[in-house]
């Protein structure tokens, strides 16, 4: 069973995966919009990261699952990614300073 994280918990894990950054956009994976929800397995004593990705084809699922495990390295002892799909991730889910960096990337958003 998949529990909520306690709120210091919850800040904590969101401080620590805005160092995890998609590989196609240059933006953290939180101000993205990307993480839909984290709960904490009791059975499993686990992190589950509920999130997903730009796009559904993207190749580059290895590369954020390793900088995820190097983010959260000292944070937690275990995680999981249940990757998401529905619904699908649209712009609209970019945070204010997402929209900020991706501004100074050069996307007009």
């Amino acid at each position: 069973m998949v529990n909520s994280l306690a709120p210091e918990r919850f800040d904590q894990v969101t401080e620590a995966l805005k160092d995890v950054m998609d590989p196609e956009l240059g933006v953290n994976i939180v101000d993205l919009g990307l993480i839909y929800d984290l709960g904490w397995d009791d059975e499993h004593d686990a992190l589950v990261i509920h999130m997903t990705l730009t796009s559904a084809g993207c190749p580059l699922t290895d590369v954020i699952e390793e900088q995820t495990a190097e983010a959260l390295d000292g944070v937690v002892d275990a995680f999981r990614i249940n990757w998401v799909w529905m619904p699908p991730w649209g712009p609209e889910r970019i945070t204010d300073d997402g929209r900020d960096m991706m501004r100074a990337l050069g996307f007009a958003i």
